[in-house]
């Protein structure tokens, strides 16, 4: 750690250190203009307006300082002097933590604000630049030059009071093409790659740097039995014998087209729109709504354009048809004025649940088109709730902490929560409690909840080879009750992709739910499942029972195409093997509520 003390004199060359590294930096073109028109002139370091403004006499006289400190107060002090107006928003938007701000202001609890989210990157590249130029003098004469190689850092401070600064990890997707590499990194996948390759020409593929070092378990005795592993990584067992045969088959020939049109011929196979969503839940009185589904009253789903990726793919994703490159198939909304006209005109529409893919994925200046209008609270007052799903905790944390626009992203929530006056829920899918078991997710589950003020849910389907076990989600649950985390839904395996891999049959499904609510506190009772999104609504397995001296599955709406279904149990033949409502019999005598095109019947006459 470098000296504490620093003469007055190395002081001065410091803040000529700071002034020259900014207009160095990358980022320089987005400071203003004039920090590289007098690039070559400057005396002193000033805020002016929204922008840095530098200019020099003495550049050279920087190449000789040979001071190496980098004591929280004298950074302080530098940017002191560079002006006290914006110094808190340079600070706090920083991410210099309470440390910083306590000691200019012996404050505990600041505010964070983001009125000036440029200085952010700004202050970044400075503190960096200043520990390039004065801790290592020999690498000043390169900065000029190299400063495109530079990292990015994370910046901290240490129980004595020193900034501490980690390069900062930068999302980078891994692609199926890139799999070799992982397995260069990880061993045990080698054998799989044909497997992974082949399987991944079907199912999309995409993994996150986080995701494949930090929770999969590569050392397990096979890693295809690691839950997280085959949470990801696609596998010819995913598709039918005819499938696999046919795809095998195609391969081998080596004819490009063909093995493209038999991809495809494979993909349409696999209902790659269940429940109706292009045909039911997409409003038909706007050609500018592409990606706006209305499937119950008082929600409207979202799927903002730029949002239809992951930062990975579930290999059991029941939206896989978004990511495959087939417009036809994917719902993508490419602006937002068109969807507050429709919200305008549904007065009914509570909330906004936005998804994709995943919203997560987007920058926040791309996201604050549909988000910033809702800061103002006479802004379609009858929105209430703002539901964000996201899969982010899991495939990128960082996204909350240590992205460029991390801080952005929770002042854009939180404005929303604190100044429009909206509840802000993030819908996370966690599958497993190892999800929440790394420091970056503990990180951003801290900002999201004491900065953002956001309420984080829980949801996920039940999934063979992943999560069928009472054991898994009673840890789970445990696990997010005591991180102030709501459990809210354990989903069906979905009739589409690879469902007859994954499957749980909804019997053994909700002996799993049962069980592992016996040996949870009432807390976590705010989870409701198993539970199947189809055609009619979501329908839940509320028990198994003897009815009329016959085993019967008893069932419930939690909501449905008709409302009037909420809230009124019905009954179908028990059967061990059922997976989905299409596979449920009425009891002798009985009718389902639903008819054989899936939507609901009339509904009869209340009994009380």
């Amino acid at each position: 750690m470098l000296s504490t003390s620093t003469p007055r004199r190395n002081h001065s060359l410091a803040l000529k250190a700071l002034a020259l590294s900014a207009s160095c930096s990358p980022f320089a073109d987005a400071f203003t203009p004039s920090l590289n028109q007098h690039r070559r002139n400057f005396d002193k370091l000033e805020v002016s307006g929204e922008f840095f403004h530098v200019t020099t006499t003495d550049s050279v006289a920087l190449f000789g300082a040979r001071c190496r400190w980098l004591d929280v107060s004298h950074v302080i002090k530098a940017l002191r002097f560079a002006g006290a107006p914006l110094l808190n928003d340079v600070i706090m938007t920083s991410c210099c933590t309470y440390y910083c701000y306590a000691l200019m202001h012996q404050e505990q609890s600041p505010s964070y604000t983001t009125r000036h989210p440029e200085l952010t990157t700004i202050f970044r590249i400075l503190v960096h630049c200043l520990v390039n130029v004065l801790s290592d003098p020999s690498t000043s004469t390169d900065l000029t030059t190299n400063h495109r190689k530079h990292d990015a850092y994370d910046i901290s401070i240490t129980e004595t009071g020193m900034l501490d600064m980690q390069p900062t990890e930068r999302y980078k997707a891994i692609s199926l093409q890139a799999v070799d590499r992982v397995a260069e990194r990880h061993p045990a996948l080698l054998p799989h790659l044909y497997d992974v390759k082949l399987a991944g020409m079907v199912f999309p593929f995409k993994a996150s740097p986080y995701y494949v070092d930090e929770l999969i378990d590569w050392e397990s005795e096979d890693v295809r039995q690691d839950p997280f592993y085959r949470l990801v990584f696609p596998t010819l067992n995913m598709l039918s014998d005819e499938h696999r045969m046919k795809l095998e088959s195609a391969y081998e020939e080596g004819d490009p087209k063909q093995l493209i049109q038999t991809v495809d011929e494979i993909r349409a196979d696999l209902n790659p729109h269940p429940a109706g969503q292009k045909t039911l839940n997409a409003p038909k009185d706007s050609d500018s709504l592409k990606g706006v589904q209305h499937k119950y009253s008082e929600t409207v789903l979202v799927f903002p354009a730029a949002g239809q990726t992951c930062h990975a793919y579930c290999t059991y994703c029941f939206r896989w048809a978004q990511f495959i490159g087939d417009d036809e198939l994917r719902f993508a909304q490419k602006e937002a004025n068109s969807l507050f006209d429709y919200l305008g005109q549904h007065s009914e529409v509570s909330d906004i649940l936005m998804t994709g893919g995943d919203p997560m994925v987007m920058k926040t200046r791309s996201l604050a088109q549909y988000l910033e209008p809702l800061t103002d609270p006479d802004f379609l007052p009858h929105i209430k709730n703002l539901r964000i799903g996201t899969r982010s905790l899991s495939f990128w944390p960082q996204r909350f902490t240590t992205d460029d626009d991390a801080d952005e992203v929770i002042e854009l929530l939180r404005c929303v929560r604190e100044e429009g006056g909206r509840h802000v829920a993030i819908m996370a899918h966690l599958s497993h409690a190892r999800e929440l078991s790394t420091d970056k997710v503990k990180a951003a589950i801290h900002r999201l909840q004491k900065e953002a003020f956001a309420t984080i849910r829980s949801q996920s389907p039940v999934m063979r080879g992943i999560n069928d076990s009472a054991d898994v989600w009673a840890e789970k649950w445990k696990s997010e009750v005591n991180m102030g985390i709501i459990p809210y839904y354990m989903f069906m395996a979905r009739d589409t992709g690879a469902q007859a891999f994954f499957d749980v049959p909804m019997a053994k499904a909700h002996k799993i739910y049962s069980d592992a609510l016996r040996n949870c506190s009432g807390l976590i009772r705010t989870v409701r499942g198993p539970s199947m999104s189809c055609t009619p609504g979501k329908v839940e397995v509320t028990g198994v029972e003897e009815i009329m001296g016959e085993k019967a599955f008893i069932l419930r709406f939690l909501q449905c195409r008709d409302p009037e279904w909420i809230g009124r149990p019905f009954f179908a033949k028990y059967d061990s093997k059922a997976v989905w409502f299409d596979d449920l019999k009425p009891l002798d005598g009985m009718e389902l509520p639903w008819d054989d095109s899936g939507l609901p019947r009339v509904v009869p006459p209340t009994v009380y």
